[in-house]
């Protein structure tokens, strides 16, 4: 996966928990040679009371230990302070990943503990946890924005040209924040603008409405300021509950956008509750069918699923681009309109320089190529299965 460009900090603390005092040392000794800032505990209350006195960014926990479990120890400290918290156990039979996850662990770690596993996972943790800290304060600054942006809208038709540009500018700079996850920053959405302008260009639409495309389109995912960044950046398959709340970015971004006045707006409007509609019904937040869906809906619906194919995502590795394009073909008639679907890998060369020319374009070979564990569990690989590798 493409290297992070977050900020993480140096000499953070990490505090160390487990009854076996050999443990402790082994780790912290460990740790405190990669530069981290180390402290331990031999049970779940002295842990507590270290912590009330001291702040951490991690906590490294056992799972049994006389007194306080670390679960327990793990869901204490979830309530009370704003802590990473990773588990470790040797009694899998008795706690496995999905349970420890759920009980809000950042990370799982089975004995007898390899250093060199415990470093990198820790890495990926403290990773996620600055990138989580960096996309609050881009949300706090986009929530103060977006209800500006919709009240001043209004005044766009009127204004001066250069005005125009300006306001269509700090749409694509809101949007971008929203989109903010690794160093993919804002070219998402300019590839998608693109990809849409190309599509819509290509089925003959009038050249007003091809503009309106083409500046609101990028606004389709606004709605995710509203989704909290632990399931956002989630790099696992979400759970039922967490796929629900995801699926209501749809239905928060019209509410941010409804009763826009200028016509972008309202074309962003559109775009935003129908962007996840399916062709054959299966989609949502309205299971609308065939040309019930807006045909801006339609156009970024596969201009998203195609872009969100071939990049780095929290929990995948871009597709090879031929796979993608196999998954979207595989897609006629089902989730995406069989015109647009023609239309669009009709035109696949041009749809593959502005996925060149806007942003890293990974090579990914079919040798090195792996299925996200999201698409594995929906059955991707079956739709596809010859290039599987």
């Amino acid at each position: 996966m493409a290297s992070s460009s977050v900020n993480i900090p140096e000499n953070l603390s990490i505090l160390v928990v487990d009854d076996e005092a050999a443990i402790t040392r082994m780790i912290s000794h460990a740790l405190d040679q990669s530069g981290y800032v180390c402290m331990s505990a031999g049970n779940g209350d002295d842990a507590l009371k270290i912590m009330a006195e001291n702040a951490f960014d991690v906590v490294i926990t056992d799972v049994r230990m006389p007194g306080m479990s670390g679960v327990d120890l793990l869901r204490i400290i979830k309530a009370k302070y704003d802590t990473d918290v990773m588990v470790m156990t040797g009694f899998t039979e008795d706690y496995d990943y999905e349970s420890v996850i759920t009980a809000g662990a950042s990370d799982f770690v089975q004995k007898p503990v390899s250093f060199r596993e415990l470093t990198i996972r820790l890495k990926r943790v403290l990773r996620l946890r600055y990138l989580m800290i960096e996309r609050e304060q881009i949300n706090k600054e986009l929530q103060a924005n977006v209800e500006k942006l919709v009240t001043y809208s209004s005044r766009l038709e009127n204004a001066h040209q250069e005005l125009r540009y300006a306001y269509l500018d700090t749409i694509n700079r809101l949007v971008a924040a929203t989109e903010y996850k690794d160093e993919d920053t804002g070219d998402h959405v300019v590839r998608i603008s693109r990809y849409c302008t190309l599509i819509a260009e290509k089925m003959g639409l009038p050249a007003e409405t091809v503009e309106l495309i083409q500046y609101a389109s990028p606004m389709h995912d606004i709605g995710k300021i509203g989704i909290p960044d632990n399931i956002l950046l989630k790099p696992d398959r979400l759970t039922k509950e967490e796929f629900d709340i995801v699926k209501t970015h749809t239905t928060i971004g019209a509410a941010i956008l409804e009763n826009a006045k200028s016509d972008v707006l309202k074309t962003s409007h559109v775009i935003a509750l129908t962007h996840h509609e399916r062709y054959n019904g299966g989609g949502y937040p309205r299971g609308l069918s065939g040309n019930n869906i807006p045909i801006a809906g339609r156009i970024v619906a596969i201009a998203d699923t195609f872009d969100a194919l071939t990049s780095t995502r929290p929990y995948k590795d871009p597709y090879p681009f031929d796979v993608a394009v196999e998954i979207i073909r595989s897609e006629k008639g089902k989730h995406f309109d069989p015109d647009i679907t023609d239309l669009f890998i009709g035109n696949i060369e041009a749809i593959r320089q502005i996925r060149e020319e806007v942003g890293r374009m990974e090579t990914v070979s079919l040798a090195d190529f792996m299925w996200s564990n999201r698409d594995v569990a929906d059955g991707t690989d079956k739709k596809i299965s010859a290039h599987r590798p």
